[in-house]
């Protein structure tokens, strides 16, 4: 929608390999370090993974740091979010116009290297690898490629594997979990090194504003906002689609694109955004600032419509328990908070919860976190409920709102997922009915305090698994059960 810029060419061809891209794009011409500050600061480019934080902050930061050390360029090509597709697309189809990006910021930084981390197993990894060589291939050959070194590094794929502490960890050897104590990549991140860590649409941003100079960058987009922004469509869309768009572009025409209907309402900014109602959706503008006031966030670009046909509380019930079953699971809002706030929520779909009652659990997580994920889930069910407040008072007074829960919020396709049962040794059990308060939803105590259970979902598993280490009988033991159902 617009001029096409981060998207050139692939109305041509599936995806750009080196020659292709150079014809179209060019070869950047190297800038120091302040030089290229200064381009980025006169359109205020922002990092395009959610936070927009201001990159050209981000360069000030990891000169300043390493001095005469070495540094690292981090390129986080790992999603994690299962409503965006924007950087597997710029991976897969114009791969060499990310690496022109980082490349450029290494060069100034006088980078030891450029790291491209992204999902395991992907075509995304395989088209980037596939640049990687093409590009050694050409410098062998004697084309005037850099002398920065770029290494590929795929990663297991979890909703939380694109948080910046995580990606750190996961390129060194960790587990690939935010750290407890947060640290800043610019001052120790690869290796311990500073390291300038920025999303896969950010470095394909630079690259297209040492192609074009500030000014002609700025020529589309608003005033405060220049340039385009990838934005995925899913859901109730009919066209499901990564869309290049100019910054003051209405979300309004962006679904009539995708011949998508809000219904009851538009999820904006992915499983950690929030929900427009159908009513501010028509209004709202593609920037960040035009989100703000419609009173989401344009975070990383993700669309979602929900249309008509499903039930818009059983979608946000499915995503909670999701990002109940993606945390790290390393303190206690994650561990216990995010369980209890899936199930109160799950209640409340079968009309025997009560909103005050997720609330009171989503008020138990809230700024309490190692990390941002209980944070990020907290708003997403706080914003369901208040959007969806008609839909709730069909629930509550019905049990359902009469529609099926279709599935309209992508999530990852899963294999068959074990469930889980609670046994007993009834020869140890001495009714203390601890179980029953750690996991209320599927235990349940007889009149004489004895327990019954019922069968536990996969993510519910570390919590079960903790009611079986606390009995103080050792009396419960966890099996998986015979019975499975598909995630």
């Amino acid at each position: 929608m617009g001029p096409a810029r981060l998207t050139a060419g692939l109305d041509h061809t599936r995806r750009l390999d080196l020659p292709a891209h150079r014809t179209l794009h060019g070869e950047p011409s190297p800038r120091d370090i302040e030089t290229l500050i200064a381009e980025v600061n006169e359109v205020d480019m922002r990092g395009r993974g959610g936070a927009a934080f201001p990159f050209g902050r981000k360069l000030r930061a990891v000169a300043d740091a390493s001095g005469s050390r070495e540094c690292v360029v981090l390129v986080n090509g790992a999603e994690g979010e299962p409503a965006s597709s924007k950087d597997a697309m710029l991976l897969i189809r114009a791969p060499h116009l990310v690496l022109d990006g980082a490349v450029l910021a290494a060069e100034a930084l006088n980078a030891r290297e450029v790291v491209v981390a992204t999902a395991r197993g992907e075509v995304a990894e395989s088209s980037i690898a596939a640049a990687v060589a093409e590009r050694r291939a050409a410098k062998v050959a004697g084309a005037t490629e850099s002398h920065i070194p770029i290494r590929v590094v795929g990663l297991e794929e979890r909703f939380i594997s694109g948080e910046g502490g995580a990606l750190v960890r996961a390129v060194n050897g960790l587990e690939g979990i935010p750290p407890g104590r947060k640290k800043r990549a610019a001052t120790s991140g690869v290796d311990g090194l500073p390291t300038l860590l920025s999303n896969t649409e950010t470095f394909a941003q630079l690259a297209v504003l040492a192609e074009l100079g500030p000014e002609k960058y700025a020529e589309v987009g608003t005033s405060k906002e220049p340039g385009t922004v990838l934005l995925t469509v899913s859901g109730g869309a009919a066209t499901n689609a990564v869309i290049e768009a100019q910054t003051g572009t209405l979300l309004a025409d962006v679904l009539d694109l995708c011949d998508a209907e809000p219904g009851e309402g538009v999820l904006m900014g992915g499983y950690h955004g929030a929900f427009l109602t159908p009513q501010a959706a028509v209004s709202a503008v593609i920037s960040r600032e035009g989100m703000k006031q419609a009173g989401a966030d344009l975070g990383a670009g993700i669309i979602v419509p929900l249309g008509e046909a499903t039930c818009p509380l059983g979608e946000a019930a499915r995503v909670a328990a999701y990002l109940a079953a993606q945390s790290a699971g390393q303190c206690g809002p994650c561990r216990l908070g995010l369980p209890d706030v899936a199930r109160q929520i799950l209640a409340l779909v079968d009309g025997t919860g009560s909103t005050d009652a997720v609330r009171r659990s989503v008020r138990a997580v809230e700024r309490r976190g190692a990390c941002f994920h209980p944070d990020g889930t907290a708003r997403f069910v706080l914003s369901a409920l208040d959007a969806f407040e008609n839909d709730i008072a069909l629930h509550l007074e019905f049990g359902s709102c009469g529609r099926p829960v279709l599935g309209v919020l992508p999530l990852p396709e899963q294999e068959v997922e074990p469930e889980y049962r609670l046994d007993v040794d009834w020869s140890r059990c001495e009714g203390h009915g601890l179980c029953a308060h750690l996991l209320p939803e599927f235990v349940e105590l007889d009149q004489y305090g004895f327990p019954s259970f019922k069968t536990v979902p996969g993510w519910m598993a570390k919590e079960a698994r903790r009611a079986v280490d606390m009995c103080p009988a050792l009396a419960l033991r966890l099996a998986e059960s015979s019975m499975a159902r598909t995630g």
